[in-house]
Formats: C-alpha cells, sequence, structure tokens
C-alpha cells in the first residue's frame, strides 16, 4: 500500500491549508460546553463552511453526495484540519461518522436522497439510540419493542447513553421487531425523528461535568416502515455495518489530535523541568511510537474501507482496542507532566484525562473487542 502524496496530493494539501488559514480566523468563538444549542449552531456552521468550500462528505461515495475521494485525500484532510486546529465534528459525529455512513451502504435510493444531504450541508444532527439500560456490551439483549401498524411501527422502551439526544434531529434507532425469535434475528434499525410525540429526553451528566450523553424513554412513539434501513429483523447486520464505521474510522480524527498533544506535553515538559525525568521521556517517547504506528494502522483501515466498498473491516476492532488503552496512556503522562496541577479542572488536558477513561467502555468495551480480534481475525472458536 503506497500512501506517499503524489503531485496531484500535494497540490490539494496546499490547496487545504490555504483555505483553512482564510476561513479558521472568521470562526466565532467556541461556546460553553453546556451551552447545547450554541455548540449545535456552532458545530453545523462549521460543517456548512466545508460542504460551501467542497470539503465535506470528502470520502463518502459521489452517489451518496460525497466527493468520492482516495483514502489518502481522506487522510490529509484529516491531518490538515486537526493540525491546523480547526473544528472537529462535534453535534454532527453521529450523523457524519455512524448514521450517514451507515445510510449510504444500505439505505435505499430514497432514503440517501432524503437524509445524506442535510447532514453534509450542516442542518441537521442524528443521536445514536442503540444501547439500553440492561443492553451495553451485550447490544443484542436490547428490550425496546417495535410492532408493526399498517403504515408504522410503534415504539416503546429506553435507550441510555444517547449521544447528542438532546440537540437532535433524528435517531439511529435499534429495537426489537420479533421478541420470538433469537436475540441477534429480531432488531430493526429505524431513523427516529426525535420531534415525534411520546419522546422524553433526560440528559446526563458525566464525570467531566458534560452533558452530550442523554436517556430517551419512548411511548408508543410511531415511526413510518419507510424509515427503516434494511429488511425488518435484519437490523443487527444493518448495525454490525454501524459499528464497523464507527471502530474503524470514526477515531481517526483523533489519533492526529493525540499526536498534537503529545508534542504539547513535550513541550510543557521542557518548560516545567519535568522533562529532565529519563523515565518520562522514555515514556513520552514510547507514546509516540504507539502512535506513530496507530495512524500507520489507520492509514491502512481507511484504505482496506474504500478497496471493499466503503465499509470497515474488523481491523477497526485492533485500532479501537490499542487505541483506547494508548489515550488513557497518554492522558496518565499528562497528569504526571502537570503534577498538582493535573487536580485543576481548567487547566488543559485535564477534562481530556477524565473522557478518556470512558474510551475502553465506549463503542464496544475493550473485552467485546478481544473477542472480535480472537474470534474473527486468529479464528479461535467461541468461548463457551
Amino acid at each position: 500500500m503506497d500512501l506517499a502524496d503524489t503531485s496531484e496530493e500535494r497540490e490539494f494539501r496546499a490547496r487545504l491549508r490555504e483555505w483553512l488559514a482564510k476561513t479558521l480566523p472568521t470562526l466565532g468563538p467556541k461556546p460553553s460546553p453546556d451551552d447545547w444549542p450554541g455548540r449545535r449552531a456552532h458545530d453545523l456552521g462549521w460543517q456548512r463552511m466545508l460542504y460551501d468550500a467542497g470539503y465535506a462528505g470528502l470520502h463518502w461515495p459521489t452517489d451518496a453526495g460525497g466527493r468520492g475521494a482516495t483514502p489518502t485525500r481522506h487522510l490529509i484532510f484529516l491531518e490538515e484540519t486537526e493540525r491546523a486546529g480547526a473544528p472537529y465534528v462535534g453535534a454532527g459525529f453521529v450523523g457524519l461518522l455512524h448514521a450517514g455512513p451507515t445510510i449510504a451502504a444500505e439505505g435505499t435510493a430514497g432514503q440517501r436522497a432524503r437524509w445524506l444531504p442535510p447532514i453534509l450541508r450542516g442542518e441537521e444532527v442524528w443521536c445514536q439510540g442503540f444501547s439500553e439500560p440492561d443492553a451495553g456490551s451485550d447490544l443484542a439483549a436490547l428490550r425496546t419493542r417495535a410492532w408493526r401498524d399498517g403504515d408504522d411501527y410503534v415504539v416503546s422502551g429506553s435507550k441510555i447513553w444517547t449521544s447528542h439526544a438532546e440537540v437532535a434531529d433524528w435517531c439511529e434507532l435499534l429495537v426489537r421487531t420479533d421478541p420470538a425469535a433469537a436475540k441477534h434475528r429480531g432488531i430493526t434499525w429505524l431513523a427516529l425523528p426525535m420531534d415525534a410525540p411520546g419522546i422524553t429526553v433526560r440528559p446526563l451528566r458525566t464525570l467531566a461535568g458534560s452533558a452530550e450523553f442523554a436517556e430517551v424513554f419512548l411511548d408508543e412513539v410511531r415511526v413510518p416502515v419507510a424509515n427503516r434501513v434494511g429488511d425488518e429483523n435484519d437490523g443487527w447486520r444493518v448495525t454490525m455495518v454501524t459499528l464497523s464505521f464507527e471502530r474503524g474510522t470514526a477515531f481517526v480524527g483523533e489519533v492526529v489530535a493525540c499526536r498534537r498533544v503529545l508534542g504539547q506535553l513535550a513541550r510543557e515538559a521542557r518548560r516545567n523541568g519535568s522533562w529532565d525525568d529519563p523515565v518520562l521521556r522514555r515514556r513520552l517517547g514510547r507514546l509516540n511510537a504507539e502512535f506513530r504506528a496507530l495512524w500507520r494502522l489507520t492509514q491502512w483501515n481507511v484504505s482496506e474501507a474504500q478497496a471493499s466498498g466503503g465499509v470497515p473491516g474488523v481491523g477497526g476492532s485492533v485500532f479501537k482496542l490499542r487505541y483506547s488503552q494508548a489515550r488513557q496512556e497518554l492522558y496518565d503522562a499528562a497528569a504526571t507532566v502537570l503534577g498538582d496541577a493535573a487536580l485543576d479542572l481548567d487547566r488543559p488536558w485535564v477534562l481530556d484525562r477524565l473522557s478518556s477513561l470512558s474510551y475502553t467502555i465506549a463503542a464496544g468495551t475493550s473485552q467485546i473487542q478481544h473477542n472480535i480480534v480472537a474470534e474473527r481475525i486468529l479464528g479461535l472458536p467461541k468461548g463457551r
């Protein structure tokens, strides 16, 4: 796999850098973490700028509204936007990185035409309604029920850890449509309009003090059958497509961000004298090697996804498993560099350290990723 820049890609990188240098100073200040309407407006405003400049959905297929860019151009875009300090996807996270790619891969022509352009233009926000109080890592144990009534499904149940539900227009929702079937076979993937009657959203506050997750309660909510992506009771397969994107490519920009943070840590260590500690220097050097290797794995995963029609493979589980741990190690090292200041929530990296604790749980626990690697890559038998 050759991911070196061609002359055309070097030109693309230069144009992108020029555009970022001109555009980023025009952005307003980032809203407070608690100002979710403000954050939504800020994040969608940035997405609209990307769309107008031709950078939105750069790697999405052209028939899904994207640019059909090569893996290398996609990676160049991620590198340059992160290095320039551009906003990340923010409130558009689920739509751009989970639901949108799933609809592009599994949706009908009408569904792609309805839902993908507003995501790319920064007009609509999606949330993820997968986990339930008793169905987290064992997602197939979900109990939110949906039964057919004419042209609608009627949905009752609850979801938890629903990302961005308080500002979302749509929800990628998993429901049980056949309670008599084996638990992996009776699930359906629906697009739920968040303004439908019968929906209650209750925000959840995290350890870091933010509230990007919520509980969602559904009381006989009617969802058109036309909003079903894939066949009825085929939702587990569609969900595996969603989770492939979540684990395989959704964290790509964060690897670049971690490499930037590592450089900042080294500079801070030199400034405050902690660089004199040889143990810390070896620690930071090993982390540098870790994230360089993760970036190479990212390049491979993105390239493989492109070659297989856009859906990442099980290599995403290898990445997710190691990245989750490496991120925690990075911010533990940041605490060592900061010393007593690591207890100050207003200092850089402190809140990131708290949020890093969730990465071995979010998007599939590390235990689940170990199972996937063992069974689907190494060919080991399933545990009993």
